[in-house]
């Protein structure tokens, strides 16, 4: 029983020393990785078109 309680306080020390990301950062992370897909599969799609257009005229 000991093991748990000192587990457990040894948790709540850690999570004293954790520092949170603040409402900005998140935002901004999250407008980062939005830009950063939308700007991928953009280049995939196109990449595809062009494969797709040159594989029709081929065949």
């Amino acid at each position: 029983m000991e093991n748990i309680i000192n587990f457990i306080k040894e948790a709540r020390l850690e999570l004293q020393k954790v520092i949170f990301p603040t409402k900005e950062q998140v935002k901004n992370a999250y407008i980062a990785v939005f830009l950063v897909v939308t700007v991928v599969s953009l280049f995939l799609a196109l990449v595809d078109g062009i494969m797709s257009f040159i594989l029709s005229h081929i065949m």
